[in-house]
């Protein structure tokens, strides 16, 4: 059909039969394709004759979305709009002749929602699959559960540049898998000889890298860069520094799209270098180009503690993007790419970027998910969402009143999912109304003036008025956006900068630590920190919108004052008194307290003289699981007796006790309350009421406190060590000759031997043996020193005795 209407041959075509075919015979084909192959505009076309009612295309990107279209539609000799149209957030063209309709992620996702069964849509094309963006892992994923559950005639086409695409077939039911080679010419690598010095800015290294690459080559140049900063900053220092044939193009998605189409458009005259981001690496055609000059980073979605949201941030780039960047120079000729780090580097890259659901901000995602009416666990996703992340989220919704106790949509959170906004601020706007545009604006923005403190209310003035500190560009972005979400809101009673930030942020709002001016602890049960000399520092509450993200006490970079007044306005249902006994490691006591608590907030806090026995034992438990157990040599000495017992006994280790401290010590508490009074308790009475009649007795038989020596004198065993231990004279053991033993296992006794001055002679635990062996020495030694004392030649034949000889004898 393509060649037909006199369109270039390209590598894609010698694979549409496949593709065709794959899409009547089994509805569904995972199509792998390198970029430049020609499968975004020629697969579409291609289904036309196969498909019965449109065909809808997910491009990732608003600028891919309608180039895509419009080089569809030339190919067509139709304008846009005709047989082949696009749609996006805020702009579309399309009409009732539209067959193919290009739209981007957003939209694919609101289709679904509004009309589940797709009507009059028979076949879904994803293309730049491998980007695995959440939303088209989203679309996918409930685009099979129709084709399973409601339309078995919906077709899907699933198209990438450099997935694997085994997975992806399996996920959809064994779908066939079609591969084209593609076309590209040889492009030769250059890495940089050392690495980039730290002290060098990043721009000023790349646009001194794309001066060499444009002097040492020929043709146009694609730089790519992570964001809009880079590409305007590049570009400002590549000015008077190129040859006089170069003209620089800008490419980036929030670009006006005249602006768009002349980065992309060729060069009727000399050559041009496009300073891109990754918009450039696979969806796009750019003529001309043979000179690829890489700045190794990348700007992806993460979710970012610091504000609750997903941000982009900058990374080093993939090894699978720095190779699909490399192929650009290699579309039209031999080219060359130039990587502004070194070879040796280079094996410090990841091999691919993460998939988005792994690491985005995933309330938005569940949100979908219920207004799907779906757990996650019930859909196709290649990659199972993190549960951690999916638990945040519904906690988070919920408090937005998003959904309900048992994980249902509610009205509230359907109205939500119908904007084009995070829930919280989706949130704030539907019940602030218009006047929440700009903070909505600016929340979802960077921050205009850093260095400013932390107040978000000299921010909206800055956004009203204008400020000498703020950057102008992001104040002209925040207006900007500020003017769209305000559309088709309602007007509210005013409300303050802190009642509508509490909104979008319930648990975020902060009450000062007592005593301390500068640190909150925050409804959601963190903490955070600002500077003392800053102008929020001594205000109670607070509202805190973006911190450093530090996982245990954050430091807040934007916040707002909120009265205790407007927060019980807009959160009275969620404020509650709680009777509580707890153990206060501060004060070293339990206290027991009435607290009006919001989240992790108390409010207010009173004596609760009438607490309950239980109540306060059962904090000084707690207590007593922070501080240690209360040993005392004598409890010491009983577990250690009964730990010899083995099987049979209870376990009266430090870990084993203090988990079971309600079961065994709560009856032999007392009024104990305070640190002190608990670090008093004898607890030996309690670990012997541990055992019953028949276990006492055997433990006494068996595991005695005392050693009965062969005079009967009681010689009380020290338990403390690894071994049993017992300490008499010499004298004492004559006439032995089987070693004492404790226990079941009969573990020997550790037998210290002293003079009859009580010095220790012999540590042993074999009395036979040392009566054979070293006795002998010991004899001749003492025998001098203590000759009024027995020291007969065979121990073993004499009786044991504590007497000397008398005097002259």
């Amino acid at each position: 059909m393509a060649h037909k209407r006199g369109m270039d041959r390209l590598p894609i075509d010698d694979v549409l039969g496949e593709v065709c075919a794959a899409v009547r015979a089994q509805g569904r084909v995972v199509l792998v394709a390198p970029p430049g192959a020609g499968k975004t505009t020629r697969v579409p076309l291609a289904l036309l004759e196969d498909v019965t009612g449109r065909i809808v295309m997910l491009e990732p990107r608003r600028l891919a979305a309608r180039a895509a279209a419009e080089r569809m539609a030339a190919s067509l000799g139709e304008a846009v709009g005709g047989t082949v149209g696009y749609r996006m957030r805020g702009e579309a063209k399309v009409s009732r002749d539209t067959r193919i309709e290009v739209v981007t992620e957003g939209i694919l996702t609101r289709m679904l929602q509004s009309d589940a069964e797709l009507s009059g849509i028979g076949c879904v094309i994803f293309d730049e699959f491998h980007e695995r963006s959440l939303n088209a892992d989203l679309g996918l994923a409930l685009v099979w559960e129709v084709r399973q559950a409601l339309r078995e005639d919906l077709a899907i086409v699933v198209m990438s540049a450099t997935l694997d695409a085994a997975p992806v077939a399996a996920m959809l039911g064994d779908a066939p898998m079609v591969h084209s080679e593609g076309r590209a010419y040889p492009v030769e690598t250059l890495w940089r000889d050392v690495p980039v010095a730290k002290t060098v800015r990043y721009e000023a290294a790349v646009a001194d890298l794309v001066v060499e690459a444009v002097g040492a080559q020929a043709g146009s140049a694609l730089v790519f860069l992570p964001g809009e900063g880079e590409i305007r900053r590049v570009e400002a220092l590549l000015a008077g520094r190129l040859p006089g044939d170069c003209v620089v193009r800008p490419l980036f998605g929030a670009m006006d799209f005249a602006a768009q189409r002349a980065a992309v458009a060729p060069c009727r005259e000399g050559r041009k270098v496009v300073l891109a981001t990754s918009i450039a690496e696979t969806s796009l055609t750019i003529e001309d180009v043979r000179i690829v000059v890489d700045g190794g980073r990348a700007r992806r979605a993460r979710f970012d503690p610091s504000s609750g949201m997903s941000r982009l941030v900058t990374e080093r780039v993939s090894r699978a993007e720095a190779e699909q960047r490399r192929g650009r120079a290699g579309r039209v000729s031999e080219g060359v790419c130039y990587r502004l780090w070194t070879k040796g580097e280079e094996g410090a890259l990841p091999l691919f970027a993460p998939a988005e659901i792994e690491t985005a901000d995933l309330t938005g995602f569940v949100l979908e998910l219920a207004l799907w009416g779906a757990q996650a666990g019930e859909l196709a996703f290649l990659t199972t969402p993190p549960e951690g992340p999916m638990a945040e989220a519904r906690a988070l919704l919920q408090s937005l009143d998003a959904l309900d106790d048992a994980g249902r949509i509610t009205a509230h959170g359907r109205a939500l999912a119908g904007l084009p906004t995070h829930p919280r601020l989706g949130h704030m706007l539907q019940i602030a109304g218009a006047q929440a545009a700009p903070l909505a604006a600016l929340l979802n923005e960077r921050d205009p003036m850093r260095g400013a403190g932390v107040d978000l209310s000299v921010r909206m003035n800055a956004v009203a008025r204008g400020d000498a500190r703020a950057d102008r560009g992001a104040l002209a972005r925040v207006r900007q956006e500020a003017k769209r979400l305000a559309k088709g809101l309602p007007k509210r009673a005013a409300m303050s900068v802190g009642e509508m930030a509490a909104l979008a942020y319930p648990d975020r709002i902060g009450l000062r630590r007592k005593g301390d001016s500068a640190r909150y602890v925050m409804s959601g049960g963190k903490g955070a920190v600002m500077d003392d000399g800053d102008t929020l520092a001594a205000q109670r509450l607070i509202v805190v919108t973006d911190t450093d993200g530090a996982a245990r006490e954050a430091r807040i970079r934007q916040a707002a004052v909120i009265s205790e007044g407007e927060l019980r306005a807009l959160y009275g249902a969620h404020i509650h008194w709680v009777e509580a006994c707890a153990w206060s490691r501060r004060e070293g006591r339990v206290l027991a307290t009435r607290e009006e608590r919001f989240g992790a907030l108390v409010l207010v806090s009173r004596p609760w003289s009438e607490a309950p026995a239980e109540a306060m034992a059962g904090a000084a438990m707690e207590g007593l699981r922070q501080i240690g157990l209360p040993w005392t040599p004598a409890a010491r000495r009983f577990a250690a007796r009964v730990a010899l017992m083995g099987e049979g006994y209870p376990d009266m280790s430090d870990e084993a006790l203090l988990a079971g401290l309600e079961d065994w010590l709560a009856p032999h508490l007392g009024g104990a309350r305070t640190e002190a009074q608990l670090r008093a308790l004898d607890t030996t009475e309690a670990l012997r009421a541990m055992l019953d009649w028949d276990q006492m007795s055997r433990l006494d038989r068996e595991v005695p406190s005392h050693f009965v020596s062969p005079l009967g004198r009681r010689i009380p065993i020290e338990y403390d060590g690894e071994t049993p231990e017992i300490t008499a004279r010499i004298q004492e053991f004559f006439g032995t000759t089987v070693h004492p033993t404790v226990g079941a296992r009969r573990v020997p006794l550790k037998v210290t031997l002293t003079s009859p001055a009580h010095r220790p002679l012999q540590v042993t635990t074999d009395l036979p043996g040392f009566w054979k062996t070293s006795y002998g020495d010991v004899r001749k030694d003492m025998r001098g020193r203590y000759p009024r004392h027995p020291w007969p030649e065979d121990p073993t034949e004499a009786d044991p005795t504590l007497r000397a000889k008398r005097r002259g004898t």
